[in-house]
């Protein structure tokens, strides 16, 4: 069995989880709350994983979403994520997902149908039919990749914020889209006021 390491790191939504193994990423948490139910998230999927201090490619790996998080818009799709676990169709799903660059936003619907594009044609894609984009929204609910597989930018139709599986639910997928300056009819912008801008963060400017 692949030996795989773990380590929690602060970032400005709070404490976040990543695993791996020698060849890629095998997990990441979103803040719990506190660093102990974080890790606990992490190792509730991972659970053979073992705290330890990060390779150099993980640390990179980290600075980036620590960078993506402080509302520099950071591609992450060069990440390599261990897919092997993960059934076809998810696979599918997060592969289209991480073509979404921050600041930027698609529906499940566009998702589902650039799968029927790409998936090959049997009775049970054609049986998906309209269900199909509901399928893409159970997919993302599953997303051990979280951030680096950007489900957070994958909204219902007509803009809604739609669902989302971290803590806070919406609350926390409206904060990332806000802190990456991305539009939706729920999200804030900094020009807006009122209690739902409380949690957005200043972004800083661009990496040059």
């Amino acid at each position: 069995m692949t030996s795989q390491g773990f380590t929690l790191f602060d970032t400005p939504v709070g404490p976040c989880g990543i695993a791996w193994d020698q060849h890629a990423i095998t997990g990441i948490a979103l803040p719990q709350g506190d660093a102990t139910r974080t890790r606990t998230r992490l190792l509730r999927r991972l659970a053979d994983a073992r705290e330890a201090l990060p390779p150099p490619d993980v640390q990179k790996v980290i600075a980036a979403i620590v960078a993506l998080l402080h509302g520099e818009l950071i591609d992450l799709s060069w990440v390599a994520l261990d897919m092997d676990p993960i059934p076809a169709f998810d696979r599918r799903v997060y592969e289209i997902a991480r073509t979404i660059p921050a600041g930027a936003t698609r529906t499940y619907g566009q998702i589902a149908e650039q799968l029927t594009l790409t998936l090959p044609r049997s009775r049970e894609t054609q049986a998906w039919g309209q269900g199909l984009a509901r399928e893409v929204g159970q997919a993302l609910g599953r997303n051990p990749f979280p951030i680096i597989v950007p489900c957070h930018r994958v909204l219902a139709a007509g803009g809604k914020a739609g669902g989302f599986s971290a803590r806070g639910g919406i609350a926390t997928k409206l904060r990332l889209l806000s802190i990456e300056r991305a539009r939706t009819s729920d999200a804030p912008t900094l020009f807006d006021t009122g209690p739902a801008l409380a949690f957005a963060l200043k972004p800083r400017a661009r990496r040059s």
